[in-house]
């Protein structure tokens, strides 16, 4: 019994994320933009697994107005309540395929137990919206609690600006990462319409964003993509933590990376960082 790749890719990384203690319990989720050919081979290639596919897809309603670049699009979305722990054991019941529709969505394979979509659907179908339309080839929306963005956000104020100079001016080559750099949302209830709504605005200038006391989610063209954008992000904040830590002082007041120093990487690299 073989699973086609996409969905591989997305069990090793939900077991990578929670490895790195960034999805504890239920905590974390993702989905995947099937390609054209991964939609039309669906029955072919979930034949012989125990992944059901439905002749009469479940249909949720009324849901939110999904936007038009998304509509008729293919999702694989990991499930509420699921646990990255476990799922890669049991990916037929803790990730599913639905097809967005004008005002939700219809299951059309997986969550064979009965379970449904994560409670961050909103979030999941509007930072789609909001990336394809930046970005034609964009394909993965990650979340989970990476631990040391998680503990930077709750031991400094940051803002979209400040937090994403200072990861850059403790890892050279973050701002080549992500020069686009990271967006900063206001911590606000979970599961949410208005964060949906809140993270699609703000990832129409980047492709990370950081719920502030919270997490952070990525988007990306695949999913060792949105991983790397999160390991990289969550490894400066351990760096800049760490040298709070040790110096007892304020990240600035160290010897860390200049707003020319960081120009300098930008042209030498030729990347242009979104602050400088």
């Amino acid at each position: 019994m073989t699973y086609p790749k996409y969905l591989l890719e997305l069990v090793q990384t939900t077991y990578d994320m929670w490895q790195k203690g960034w999805d504890e319990y239920n905590g974390g989720n993702i989905s995947y933009r099937l390609k054209k050919d991964e939609i039309e081979k669906l029955s072919e290639d979930f034949s012989g697994t125990s992944y059901k596919l439905y002749d009469k897809p479940y249909e949720v309603k009324d849901l939110m107005a999904v936007p038009k670049i998304v509509q008729g699009e293919y999702l694989l979305i990991t499930a509420s309540g699921s646990h990255f722990r476990y799922l890669k054991e049991q990916p037929e019941i803790d990730t599913g395929i639905v097809k967005l529709t004008e005002n939700g969505y219809q299951i059309i394979a997986g969550y064979n137990t009965g379970k449904r979509p994560t409670s961050e659907i909103f979030m999941h179908i509007l930072s789609h919206a909001a990336r394809l339309s930046q970005n034609e080839n964009h394909r993965v929306v990650i979340h989970n609690h990476a631990t040391n963005i998680v503990l930077f956000s709750l031991l400094n104020e940051v803002t979209s600006e400040s937090l994403t100079k200072d990861l850059w001016s403790v890892l050279t080559e973050s701002i080549v990462v992500f020069p686009d750099g990271i967006s900063v949302l206001p911590w606000e209830v979970p599961g949410t319409r208005e964060i949906g709504e809140a993270t699609g605005e703000l990832l129409k200038e980047c492709r990370l964003v950081v719920w502030a006391k919270h997490g952070v989610l990525s988007t990306g063209v695949d999913f060792e993509d949105c991983f790397g954008l999160i390991e990289t992000a969550n490894k400066a904040a351990g760096l800049a933590l760490d040298l709070q830590r040790i110096s007892g002082k304020p990240l600035k007041e160290n010897n860390v990376l200049s707003d020319d120093d960081l120009r300098a990487v930008c042209s030498a690299l030729k990347v242009q960082g979104r602050y400088l």
